[in-house]
């Protein structure tokens, strides 16, 4: 009887560094990388990622059969690119760019967030360069305002390109950047401000509004025409729905560009991102590389060449499945359970709520008291019932605070969010047990076994690692 796991294929070790000189079975490699792999973490457990972790199997089978499809081969698939451009101009009219009804969009599918952010601040720097030239002034020293919350990719994009970044710093109590404060950070060589449309650390929507009207008043006071991005990675699929009175994209005349993740709230596994021009004329054209085929002119603004079909199809599935009403309905029930988490939490007494309500769907929170135990611990000890719950440090200057943080998802449900309230208390309970931080150790766990010096020491040491590796990291808010 023919058995993988009786096989020689099983009995020795994976190879790690060199190809093997010979084949083994199909059946063998599948079952021995599906096996390593199951000591991966649960996705759907993952509660630090905003990335999309369900999907409707119709929409999996959909992805499966364009997944040998290169997106970059347009005249091969004219179909799937026609697919991209309608969800361009769908995910316009969302943000209200201003376009008649057939008009079409200036935008494109990226791999992320991360990736439009780059398109966008190139086409920033290249219309300041090209404005300072025109004026007879130098153009080597470009800089960009951005709060200390932003994501990583502002910092590569600063780093890559060579832009200074100006960062707002934060406080205690106040999380997001000050609009105030960053339009007095701008200067002749400011190429755009940004603003985040649901801060990663804590859900946050900053005031992009107040923050066009102030730069408005500095530009007429200046004669500068300094623009603003708006990092919409996490939001953008969300305050059209939840909050449509909230100005914040293209009806603020100075908002020329904005990015959103298709693989967080638009529902849409990872790999997928977009970058919304206002219009034309603010996406130079000497970035862009056109391609003829067909009989019609196609236009390509990306940094990467190949990239798969999928996640461009399936957005589009997304959006003509679900339409206005089911994002608003799957919007307003991630609402509703991070409300009953929040509620949860604070019948607990131990916690600060650090998230607003009023935001991207997510509850972020602190101990009142960490002089005994810190959040680390808790998001460690929250591992043993299958919990991803990160902690982290906020930026400067409030990282003297620790958050933990719960991304609520679509597919994170009532039952879930109960479920974590009683997971959380039974690990204060267990914590509140053992030493302190500070103190010796206690005798005895919950349930009367003897806590061992050893057991003790071992998981001081695997929170210590945990908060030096955080603290190391000048940026903690996780992906794009």
């Amino acid at each position: 009887v023919h058995s993988t796991f009786a096989s020689r294929y099983v009995r020795a070790s994976l190879p790690r560094f060199r190809m093997p000189e010979n084949s083994i079975p199909k059946e063998a490699a599948y079952q021995i990388i599906n096996d390593e792999l199951m000591l991966d973490g649960n996705p759907r457990l993952n509660l630090a990622s905003f990335v999309t972790t369900w999907m409707e199997p119709e929409c999996n089978k959909l992805m499966m059969d364009s997944i040998n499809k290169n997106y970059v081969d347009m005249d091969e698939y004219p179909v799937t690119t026609e697919l991209q451009n309608r969800c361009v101009n769908m995910i316009a009219h969302l943000f209200n760019a201003p376009l008649g009804e057939t008009e079409t969009a200036v935008g494109v599918g990226t791999v992320g967030s991360s990736e439009a952010i780059m398109l966008a601040g190139l086409a920033f720097k290249r219309r300041w360069q090209n404005k300072m030239k025109a004026a007879g002034k130098p153009c080597d020293k470009p800089n960009i305002v951005t709060g200390a919350n932003v994501q990583v990719c502002w910092e590569k994009f600063a780093r890559y390109f060579e832009v200074e970044l100006k960062e707002v710093k934060l406080s205690e109590g106040y999380y997001v950047m000050d609009p105030e404060k960053a339009v007095e950070m701008v200067d002749e060589n400011t190429i755009c401000v940004a603003a985040i449309l649901g801060s990663t650390l804590n859900g946050e929507f900053e005031d992009v509004k107040m923050l066009n009207d102030l730069l408005v008043k500095k530009n007429e006071e200046t004669g500068w025409d300094t623009p603003i991005h708006v990092d919409a990675a996490s939001g953008g699929f969300i305050a059209p729905f939840l909050y449509p009175e909230l100005e914040w994209d293209f009806r603020l005349p100075l908002v020329k560009s904005i990015n959103v993740s298709g693989h967080k709230y638009g529902l849409v596994y990872a790999g997928i991102g977009w970058c919304i021009w206002r219009s034309k004329e603010d996406l130079p054209d000497e970035l862009i590389f056109h391609i003829n085929y067909l009989g019609a002119d196609q236009p390509t603004f990306t940094l990467n060449f190949s990239k798969g079909s999928s996640q461009v199809i399936a957005q589009y599935y997304q959006l003509i499945r679900l339409g206005f009403e089911g994002y608003r309905n799957i919007m307003d029930n991630c609402q509703e359970n991070a409300m009953v988490l929040k509620e949860g939490l604070e019948r607990t007494g131990r916690f600060n709520i650090v998230s607003k309500d009023q935001g991207v769907p997510l509850v972020a929170f602190s101990l009142k008291d960490s002089s005994r135990h810190d959040e680390f611990e808790i998001s460690e000890f929250l591992r043993r019932f299958g919990w991803i719950v990160p902690a982290y440090t906020m930026p400067p200057d409030a990282q003297h605070v620790t958050v933990l943080r719960v991304v609520i998802r679509e597919d994170f449900s009532r039952t879930f969010a109960e479920r974590l309230v009683i997971d959380i208390e039974k690990v204060l309970h267990e914590l509140d047990a053992l030493p302190s931080r500070s103190s010796g150790p206690a005798l005895q766990h919950p349930n009367g076994d003897t806590v061992s010096e050893k057991d003790l020491a071992r998981q001081r040491e695997v929170v210590s690692v945990w908060k030096r590796a955080v603290a190391a990291r000048k940026k903690t808010q996780g992906v794009c």
